[in-house]
């Protein structure tokens, strides 16, 4: 099972904020995909993309954040951050 807490932050303030659960059966790539793609369904934001540093930073702290250059799409916010809660 692995918890990931997802929020939305513009001009220094939360304005959007949830946490998903993922307990599908395979490997942590796969569960925290799953989470990411639920958090950014129930977020209302486009899937952002994973760059090296996002890999390090995730690797080393369990949280990442992703901003402008992450995202295809025009973003109405400054930054999108996760972080693992909980990971058995």
């Amino acid at each position: 099972m692995l918890k990931i807490w997802g929020k939305v932050i513009k001009n220094n303030r939360m304005i959007k904020e949830t946490v998903v659960i993922s307990d599908i059966e395979g490997s942590y790539q796969e569960n925290l995909k799953a989470c990411i793609k639920e958090l950014c369904y129930k977020l209302d934001i486009s899937k952002p993309y994973w760059l090296s540093p996002n890999v390090k930073e995730y690797n080393n702290r369990r949280r990442t954040t992703f901003n402008q250059n992450h995202f295809i799409d025009q973003i109405d916010f400054d930054k999108f951050i996760i972080q693992q809660i909980d990971f058995i």
